[in-house]
């Protein structure tokens, strides 16, 4: 159904990216620091996240999404976005109690913060080189022209969550004293903290994991119906009959 109906596809990429946007993230954590200056915030966190999305979209769009999977680029972009999220998050705990002022504008590093918190996310690069890009498959199938509003009302749900997250925090910011403030500065510098080192470790784990899985697998052989085959990681038993058909079976390595 949803590949075939442009409407039911289109609600259905909303479902999906309010479903990520709402999930707390490094993006969400700067918002709601960058919301104490500026009840415009979250648009221009939402504009740095855009101008770092927009172009990876075009890339899939392309076909090149595949290099967003490399286990290297995974461990690459966790190392140097992770540490960038610690220093945000040791810079947020710093700077707890000089809020910037409004009429000093805020507009410029709240874009920046955007940019940052959105490329220093190893995990953003990996649900667009899965999830993300399987629905910019399904947008093309209806024509360049849909990628481009899959792109924009993607963005959109980005845009509203990010603005509306700093325009409440401008707004209450009244009713919470600077204890508050101190804890909630703090908390979203240990989320980018958090993030940060989580970022470094695990695409380090996973890559250990992936090479150790491999490692066994390509020296196995293939037992196929009691019969020893060839060796690799990737086998699929299937031996050739004469007029030509294919005789899949299960495949175990040994």
């Amino acid at each position: 159904m949803v590949e075939g109906s442009l409407p039911i596809f289109l609600l259905f990429v909303v479902f999906i990216s309010l479903s990520g946007v709402v999930m707390p993230g490094p993006v969400f954590a700067a918002t709601v620091a960058r919301g104490y200056s500026s009840k415009h915030a979250g648009a221009w966190i939402a504009l740095g996240h855009g101008a770092v999305e927009f172009p990876l979209i075009a890339l899939i769009y392309i076909g090149v999404r595949t290099i967003f999977e490399k286990p290297l680029f995974m461990v690459i972009m966790g190392i140097v976005g992770g540490s960038m999220l610690v220093f945000m998050g040791y810079k947020m705990i710093r700077m707890r109690m000089a809020i910037e002022d409004e009429r000093k504008g805020s507009s410029g590093s709240s874009l920046l913060a955007g940019v940052a918190t959105t490329a220093a996310n190893p995990y953003f690069f990996l649900w667009w080189a899965t999830i993300g890009a399987a629905l910019v498959v399904r947008a093309a199938r209806f024509g360049a022209m849909i990628v481009a509003v899959f792109a924009v009302l993607h963005w959109v749900c980005d845009l509203g969550w990010d603005y509306l997250v700093a325009f409440v925090v401008y707004k209450m910011k009244r009713f919470w004293g600077g204890k508050f403030r101190k804890i909630v500065f703090v908390g979203c510098g240990l989320m980018l903290i958090g993030f940060g080192i989580w970022f470094i470790v695990s695409p380090l784990m996973a890559r250990g994991r992936a090479t150790s899985s491999k490692s066994e697998d390509t020296f196995g052989h293939v037992a196929c119906d009691g019969r020893v085959f060839f060796q690799t990681p990737y086998a699929v038993c299937a031996p050739f009959f004469p007029e030509g058909d294919v005789d899949p079976h299960p495949v175990t390595f040994v």
